[in-house]
């Protein structure tokens, strides 16, 4: 499969050759790279991703660090990341003081990865380590976000393929940002573009929009997407609808503006429904008796007018949570160069 590019989808153009050549000659010879990987009760997983990820960067001649951002985990994540940075300085672990969820602890990786470029990585290698290599070819060669294009999902159900393509097709119909489908957080970002990131101030992040709105010259690389080789995801389908709607509310007004035409199409309707009662009485005679369609009516506005209210309330709750300027995470704290003492309990 070709691979595909973001926004430039066609062949490259003089400029784009021109921004490209530029970006090339202000790349480092020798970058540090800054794997996050966001984790929440993943003790069994810690082990295999290490033993599994660093041999490869070693072989790839990479300076790397591992930035482990531990999103209040209940079991034994936190001492098994501790006691694996006490062997190998190149880990570093963000402890969290409570779970935030994935969103706000991938950002908490990111605000404090030193790289200057920067992967986000599950830990259940889904996302596969043997595309490194790729993204940073690809980032040498100028291009300051490459990320990771599912070219087949196999190892998710038919439902989940399904709501996921859903997803992608309202989500880009409804809003500007357009997000790849099938593209999610496994990409290489460069500094400057991890820079506009961290200036971004909302609580409420969609970090799969937010990388697609910064914008940047981007491309992707297809890969197929292997089953957890450990574990058990935490996303349940509730947890999904949910996720889904963050993001589109997120980044679109158009459910608010949807509600302006329902309205139109609904005062139209009621004032042809007029027109023909009025028609029927007074000018063919005819008796109209009222009460059921009454009753229908009534029950329909009120199930519209629930439903605008229920849309108009996501909104107003974000702008609530966003007003009040609650820090997206707390860092309980910083453990590496295995030198620091873990959390008293």
């Amino acid at each position: 499969m070709p691979e595909q590019s973001l926004p430039f989808t066609g062949e490259k153009d003089a400029a784009l050759e021109r921004q490209l050549a530029t970006q090339r000659a202000r790349r480092p010879a020798d970058p540090l790279l800054s794997l996050v990987v966001p984790v929440f009760n993943e003790e069994e997983a810690v082990d295999l991703f290490l033993d599994t990820v660093v041999p490869q960067l070693e072989r790839a001649s990479l300076r790397f660090e591992l930035v482990f951002v531990n999103d209040g985990s209940r079991d034994n994540t936190f001492a098994r990341l501790f006691d694996r940075g006490c062997s190998d300085r190149r880990i570093r672990l963000v402890n969290l003081s409570r779970n935030f969820g994935k969103e706000a602890a991938l950002t908490a990786g990111i605000d404090h990865a030193r790289g200057d470029i920067l992967i986000p990585m599950d830990i259940d290698l889904q996302d596969p380590p043997e595309l490194i290599q790729a993204f940073v070819a690809r980032w040498r060669e100028g291009y300051d976000i490459v990320y990771g294009m599912r070219s087949g999902r196999h190892s998710d159900t038919r439902a989940k393929r399904l709501s996921a393509d859903w997803f992608y097709r309202v989500f880009n119909s409804l809003s500007a940002v357009r997000i790849p489908p099938n593209v999610g957080d496994f990409r290489l970002v460069d500094r400057r573009a991890v820079e506009v990131l961290r200036q971004l101030p909302e609580r409420n992040r969609f970090m799969k929009g937010l990388f697609a709105w910064v914008g940047f010259n981007s491309i992707g690389v297809p890969y197929e997407r292997p089953s957890r080789a450990v574990g058990t995801t935490k996303f349940s389908l509730w947890r999904l609808w949910n996720f889904a709607l963050d993001g589109v509310v997120s980044f679109s007004t158009a459910p608010l503006r949807a509600w302006f035409y329902v309205g139109v199409v609904i005062a139209t309707i009621a004032v042809l429904y007029a027109l023909f009662i009025v028609t029927r009485v007074l000018i063919l005679g005819i008796d109209t008796p009222g009460y059921a369609s009454l009753l229908i009516a009534v029950l329909l506005m009120g199930a519209i007018q629930l439903l605008s209210l229920g849309i108009i309330g996501e909104y107003l709750g974000r702008l609530f949570l966003e007003v009040k300027g609650r820090p997206i995470y707390v860092v309980e704290g910083i453990y590496e160069d295995g030198t620091a003492e873990p959390p008293k309990s």
